[in-house]
């Protein structure tokens, strides 16, 4: 790898970030409690709140990889011993569902095979036998980064709402919110978290967690709330509604995260999504015509944000990943727990266009021709760029591009 070329990261969170959001994080240190601060922060509440697509409800921003936003919804919502509905089919939800039970919550754990997600109709089935609503919360991964799979928010809302249960839903959008449709008013959403590091291009450091007023209303009514301090939905309420924070916030992150909303906000979230679809859709084009499959079992699963791709038998997936990042310095996701050694992930999230997904292709493709795998080169960027020239619009438009207001 040459030591004058920064690598090329195509893995599926922390994602590239663009100029702009680079230089409005590069200021001084500034006065977190100067009167003037309010005057940053609450537009920028509101404004986050968008990205979600929230119909009412509050955001809240804590100096945390999203895992301390995962570990906010469950203490101040649900309290030790409550029955929650989750599911596990990749290392994400495996990790929500871990943090669950050593939380003490009591899970009834949906275990599915790797390659497909939420498994709305058993949710379905289970939440109408639940006559007496012993669950009080159930819990969807949105986009698992392990498997390249993403699920239907819609289709739990529904499932709930047919059996006319009250449990909280939970929803884990980190690799989703800000690449991927967040409809967080229309499915009812009762907590959603998200992190600074994936569709808000940004360095990792803020939790995102957005709460419905549903939420909201049960962590104020409900006894026997798990102990918390640092996660405290009554302390960042406290602060926040006067335009400050319970203590000292990550200033230069809020400031880059005040940009990214406003590239993602003059490309228009809806261009966002599209534009995710198509690049997503290149990518699979191009894993196509290698002849490889995704881990993702059927279309219906394949995610937006991240493809995992399966090797051959016989190939380990990590020779690929280092092949592509000590020779061809582009970095790639490795395989996670049950398909490591089976998988390499491509990240296509955040700011990127048609170019830098060419560029990877190109290097995936080099560094599966140099372990043995029998694909023709310029098979799959060829198929890509074939996609990308008949669906190319003049006016297409992307955060790295757009001018923030």
């Amino acid at each position: 790898m040459t030591t004058t070329v920064t690598p090329h990261l195509f893995i599926p969170g922390p994602t590239n970030i663009p100029d702009a959001v680079r230089m409005a994080m590069n200021l001084p240190m500034e006065d977190m409690r100067s009167p003037e601060f309010p005057k940053f922060t609450l537009p920028l509440f509101e404004d986050l709140k968008k990205a979600f697509k929230m119909k009412d409800g509050r955001v809240f921003i804590f100096p945390s990889s999203g895992t301390g936003a995962w570990e906010s919804a469950i203490e101040n919502t649900l309290a030790t011993g409550d029955k929650v509905l989750m599911s596990r089919f990749g290392q994400f939800s495996l990790l929500w569902v871990d943090m669950a039970e050593r939380l003490g919550l009591k899970v009834e754990l949906c275990d599915e095979e790797w390659g497909t997600g939420v498994p709305v109709e058993k949710y379905a089935d289970i939440l109408a036998k639940d006559k007496n609503h012993e669950i009080k919360a159930v819990f969807a991964t949105h986009n698992e980064t392990a498997t390249g799979v993403a699920s239907d928010i819609g289709a739990i809302r529904k499932a709930l709402d047919a059996a006319k249960h009250p449990a909280l839903l939970m929803v884990d959008g980190v690799s989703s919110v800000g690449s991927l449709d967040m409809r967080m008013g229309e499915w009812g959403v009762d907590c959603c978290v998200s992190g600074s590091q994936k569709g808000f291009m940004l360095p990792t450091g803020l939790g995102i967690l957005a709460v419905s007023q549903k939420a909201l209303d049960v962590n104020k009514s409900k006894n026997g709330r798990m102990n918390r301090c640092f996660f405290s939905f009554e302390d960042m309420i406290k602060t926040n509604d006067l335009g400050y924070f319970p203590y000292t916030p990550a200033t230069q992150l809020l400031r880059g995260l005040r940009t990214s909303l406003d590239l993602l906000f003059a490309e228009g979230l809806d261009n966002v999504f599209a534009r995710h679809n198509r690049l997503a859709t290149g990518v699979r084009k191009g894993v196509e015509a290698w002849g490889l499959k995704l881990c993702a079992k059927e279309p219906k699963w394949y995610s937006d944000t991240v493809s995992a791709v399966l090797v051959p038998e016989g190939v380990d997936s990590n020779a690929i990943t280092k092949t592509a990042y000590y020779r061809y310095n582009t970095s790639l996701g490795l395989g996670l727990n049950k398909v490591a050694g089976k998988v390499f992930r491509i990240g296509h999230l955040g700011a990127l266009d048609e170019f830098m997904v060419g560029g990877v292709l190109f290097a995936v493709e080099m560094a599966l021709k140099d372990n043995g795998v029998n694909i023709k080169l310029g098979s799959g960027t060829g198929a890509a760029a074939e996609y990308f020239s008949k669906t190319a619009t003049k006016s297409a438009t992307g955060p790295t591009q757009a001018k923030a207001a």
